[in-house]
Formats: C-alpha cells, structure tokens, sequence
C-alpha cells in the first residue's frame, strides 16, 4: 500500500481500479475509472495542501477521513475496470461500498425441438443444441408451472420413458400417448408440444384447469392433494404482475428499478416475453448509509447478467439514469455476445413498464419487514461496521476424530435462508484445525457466493482471533463475534444450567448478557441452530461410514486397515476409485483383492 500524496503523483491515466485503505490497513472504498489520474484526483484540493473535496457529513467524505492509503490495478479498458470493480466488491466487502447480494442464477424452462417427442425440463445451466426452446428466466414458480404442463398435456413424461420403447403406467392413466411404441406419430405429437408452449405463455389457461381440478379434489374430500394444487396455483400466479399496458407487439424486455426508503433498498426485475410479463421478482436490501443508486444499478445489471444462462432480450429498460450507462451497456453486450440497448425511458408504453416497476418498488417498501430493528441493536452492542442483515453462523462436529464435518447457517432479515445452508467435509484432526480449515474455504468461496455482514463463531476468543486472523489474510472487510459457553471446571459446559454465554467482539470485549435479553436470544439461536445443522450432518455421515466399515469387516478388511487407507486416500470413494496396485502399496495383496471385490458388489 501506498500513501495517499505519495501516489497521488504518479498515478497512470490509463483504466483501472483504485482502492482506499484506513492507517490499519482495511479496506474502506473501492472505484473504477477511465482514467486512474483523472479520477482519483478528483476526490481531492491538491494545493496549497492534500485536502477532500467532499464534506464529512457524505459518506465519500467520511470515507476520505478515514483513507491514509491508496492501491490501483490497471486493466486494459473501462469495461474491464467495470467488471474488476464489481468482482472485488463482492469478494472484499469493502466499507463504504453498497453490496447487493441478489446474484442468483433463475431457471428456465425449456424444450429440445432436435428430439423426436421432446420434453420440457427446468435448467440453470446453458443447454448445447442449436434448436432449445427457453422461457423464463422464473425466479419462483418454475417446478409448479413445469408440474401443471405435465399434469395437463399428455407428453412424454420422463426420460427414461421413450427408452423403454413399452408402454408404461402413464400411458394406462392418460398422461402419456406412448409414443415408444408408436401409438402417436411426430407431427401429432409437435401439436400438443404447440399447445403445452402456448400455456407456458399464457398461463391463464393453467391456473383454469388446475382450478378446477382442485375443485374436484375438495369435494372428493381429498383435501391435501386440493391443498398443494392450490398452493401451485399461488405460484404459478405470484410469477405474472398484473398490468394493464398494451405493447401491441411480441416485444422482449427487461425492466429494472431501484428505490429506497428511510431503512431498506428493494430492486423489482420484470422480464416481459413477446408482449407478456411472464415473471417479476424483487430483493431488499438494507445498510442504507452505504447507497448510491449509480452503484446499485451497476451491481444489478452486472450480476444479473453475468450469471443468466440465456440472455434472450436485447432491450433493457431502467427506472433512473445513472452514470456509466453507456460502459455497463457494453459490458452486457460483451456477455450477451450480441448488441443490447439500455435505455431510461421518458414516455410512451416503455415509460410506461419502468413506471409499474417503480410503483411495485414503493408497494414493497410500505412493507415494514423488521419493525423489531434487531439488526442496529446488535450493532451498537458489538461496536459492528454494519448493522448485521445478513448472518453465517460456524460449527463443526465429529467423534473421537471420526467423521469429522463443518457446516455453516445463514440468517437472513428475520429467517434461516436453508437453500444457502453449506456442510464441508473437514480432514483436520482437532477442534482449532477444522475451524480454520472451515473458515478458510469459506472464504475462497467469496468470489462466488459474497460475504455477509457478520460471522458468528461458536467458541471464544481463541476462535475469533483465528477467523479475524483468516480475514484480514484475504483483506475482506467482515465483522466477527464469538460466542461461548463460561468454563465451569476449566471445561465449557454447552447443557449445563448454570454456564452462561459470554459475547466475545472483534474490539477484545466480553459481554454477558441478562439471559432475558432479546440481543443474547439471536445470537444464541444462530449459534444453536449452527450447532443443530452440524450435528445432523455428522449423523448421516458417521452413518454411512459405519456402513461401509462393515462392508469392509465382512470381507476382511480389519478397522484399523481402513483406517490406514483412509489417511492416505482421504474419503471411501478414493478408496474405491483407487487401483490395485495403490491399495497393495499401501497394505498388502490380500487386502487389495478383497476391496476389488468390494468395490465390484
């Protein structure tokens, strides 16, 4: 790192990323520029003395309070600068920068027309073929809707179905015309795959049939199958905004608006197909003091573009201008492969779309999600930099050495987000080990899925040093607490009534807390549920271990044997997918003859 009027002098005018570091060496700010000079000295009066432009009171002239160091990366252009920019934010967390975490891949549902009888089939991944059908992106919805057309077109239904080349049960029961032995011929077929495509679209005709079908159903009083066909319904409903704007053409986009509030962000994407909206979705966001809209529509329009699998609108419609339209623009464009327009409407029917999506934006925020405010609470106890929306909670588990897992929980405004739940096989031997074995591959992960606004360890200081320790390695702005059962006989004591949680933070205090309190009540939930998940990984685990242990023993493979083996290979499928020479090597013969033949069972 370097001093601010040190580089200051020097700096290139070519494209690049600056960043600004405080006197400890946290990362405070990070920004991209066309020209690294021009851009970096605009923040400051050069003469007679190095003073910010901006006042204290915004949130860049508090930042620039605070800078005593500055770095730069030189790319090759400003969209390069733009893509870095936005990847180093996700991955670092820096402290004055906005992150938005809404960076999810949606499925899409689609249709090989290459195949004889083809199939819809949901996916998040780009499908080679130069005739797949896609509709979507579905945030919500895509399995329901997916459901209903098979429930209500007689398709082939798996696809395992036209391999059998024999009739099956669906056929007996309607749902199937059993094309495997020739019952429908390929042009009949291609008119119910017409049929079916036209409903994906127009799913009035859907949610129709499954009315009444649930209709059926309750006054048969089979009143759990009505239930989840009602519960269908509502997704496949949630999925299209009403509206009442006429396009008059099969026009393709997707809206974007951006609005806040006094305590919470919302971000509303409408993706409108051939003249419909065919689904919409939104993502608060909070720690406000952090916003600047140009840096939330830029974060948007990145993540959501860099990770959708199929980029079929090339017309892109935003609710505000914003700076460095034209560079984002050419950066989608690059990650479509193909040109796209970006446009801030101002009339007509695409004013008219960004409207309805602004007007959804204020709907959303009239929604007091968190009347509590735990969050800010928490934030003040614990001397945080950011009020803790977002929570990853750290245990690990395992028996005498055996079976040895981690797992992390996410707690997310209010609830436990179970679908970003992660487990990790650990190979470390003692408890500090697998935390840094943990904490360490948690945080290689950050390129991918961002850091949260804090971690929670379950352990004391010992612990929270190490993972302050983790994070400041990888320069990621991240606030940690520990908590701890207090040592009764030198041991802590988790189911003991009388040990008491102690709060280590990242400052070196300790608090403890009435046991009434509502602050002490979230971490100790967090931390138990943590705990929980860890558990019931290791279970499954030691269970399957234990199974195969036995599947050894039987042929005559000694526990001590496998043990051996395991150290050594690391898992039970290396084991299996190691050859006989490695196993012989590393016992004897006789052993590798009998894991061959276990392996072969």
């Amino acid at each position: 790192m370097n001093k601010i009027e040190d580089i200051l002098r020097d700096l290139p005018k070519n494209s690049g990323v600056y960043q600004y570091f405080n006197e400890n060496g946290q990362l405070l700010y990070i920004g991209k520029a066309k020209n690294l000079s021009n851009r970096v000295k605009s923040y400051w009066l050069l003469t007679p003395n190095i003073r910010a432009k901006y006042s204290p009171n915004t949130r860049i002239g508090k930042m620039l309070q605070e800078a005593k160091f500055l770095d730069y990366i030189v790319v090759d252009s400003e969209e390069d600068a733009l893509i870095l920019e936005n990847s180093l934010i996700k991955q670092l967390k820096p402290k004055y920068n906005i992150l938005l975490r809404d960076d999810k891949t949606y499925p899409y549902i689609y249709i090989d027309e290459m195949q004889d009888f083809p199939r819809f089939e949901i996916t998040r991944k780009l499908v080679k073929s130069p005739k797949v059908k896609y509709y979507g992106p579905f945030p919500t919805g895509s399995k329901a809707l997916l459901e209903a057309i098979y429930d209500f077109f007689p398709l082939v239904q798996k696809k395992s179905c036209i391999k059998g080349k024999k009739a099956c049960l669906f056929y007996e029961i309607n749902k199937c015309l059993a094309p495997c032995e020739g019952k429908i011929n390929k042009s009949n077929y291609a008119k119910i795959v017409k049929d079916a495509k036209y409903a994906i679209n127009n799913r009035k005709i859907l949610i129709d049939k499954m009315s009444e079908k649930m209709l059926k159903l309750a006054s048969m009083e089979r009143f759990e199958e009505a239930a989840k066909l009602r519960d269908s319904i509502e997704s496949i409903k949630a999925l299209q905004m009403k509206s009442t704007i006429d396009i008059a053409s099969k026009a393709n986009y997707d809206i974007f608006a951006i609005d806040n509030s006094k305590d919470k962000g919302v971000v509303v994407k409408i993706f409108m197909r051939e003249g419909k909206i065919i689904s919409s979705t939104h993502n608060i966001f909070r720690n406000l003091d952090k916003f600047d809209r140009d840096e939330a529509y830029k974060q948007t329009l990145i993540n959501h573009y860099k990770n959708i699998i199929n980029i079929d609108s090339n017309r892109i419609l935003v609710a505000h201008d914003f700076t460095d339209k034209d560079v984002v623009k050419e950066v989608i464009t690059k990650l479509a492969k193909k040109r796209v327009t970006l446009e801030h409407p101002k009339s007509g029917n695409r004013a008219k779309l960004v409207d309805l999506a602004i007007k959804n934006a204020k709907e959303i925020l009239k929604q007091d999600i968190n009347k509590e405010n735990i969050e800010e609470e928490l934030k003040e106890l614990l001397s945080l930099d950011t009020a803790p929306y977002r929570v990853e909670c750290f245990d690990n588990s395992h028996m005498m050495g055996e079976a040895t897992v981690g797992a992390m929980i996410v707690y997310e405004c209010g609830e436990f987000d179970k679908s970003s739940y992660r487990q990790y096989e650990l190979e470390a031997k003692d408890e500090y080990a697998q935390m840094r074995e943990l904490l360490t591959r948690r945080v290689d992960s950050f390129k991918k899925n961002s850091p949260p606004d804090l971690w929670v360890i379950d352990g004391g200081a010992t612990l929270l040093k190490l993972a302050k320790d983790i994070l400041n390695k990888a320069k990621v702005n991240l606030d940690v607490v520990a908590i701890a059962k207090e040592k009764l006989d030198s041991k802590a004591h988790r189911a003991k009534g009388s040990a008491k949680d102690i709060i280590y933070t990242q400052l070196g205090e300790v608090i403890e807390l009435k046991t009434t309190d509502k602050r002490l009540h979230f971490l100790q939930r967090v931390r138990d549920e943590a705990h929980r998940f860890a558990i019931s990984y290791h279970k499954k685990k030691k269970r399957k271990e234990d199974m195969n242990l036995k599947l050894y023993e039987h042929k005559g493979v000694g526990k001590q044997v496998v043990k051996k083996l395991l150290n050594y290979f690391g898992s039970f499928e290396a084991i299996e997918s190691a050859t006989y020479e490695e196993i012989a090597k590393i016992t004897n013969k006789r052993v590798a003859n009998s894991l061959k033949d276990v392996k072969n069972i």
